[in-house]
């Protein structure tokens, strides 16, 4: 008597084609996606933030300072 393995695996039948199902699920997918990109923007945001100010240097060549209204 022979055993058939066979009885859970999909076959294909003429030229119906059996879709592959995906590893992860398209909404999981794009929802791993997001916290990943907000995860590296608050990356981001938290190393522009911690660094120190850079020293004023002198002004361009040719500027003219804009008139400023000092009232005592």
């Amino acid at each position: 008597m022979a055993k058939n393995y066979n009885t859970a695996r999909e076959r294909k039948i003429g030229k119906q084609v059996v879709a592959k199902k995906p590893l992860i699920d398209k909404k999981l997918k794009n929802t791993i996606w997001t916290i990943i990109t907000i995860i590296v923007l608050f990356v981001f945001f938290i190393i522009n933030n911690t660094r120190t100010e850079p020293e004023e240097g002198p002004y361009p060549p040719n500027y003219t300072p804009s008139q400023v209204n000092t009232n005592n």
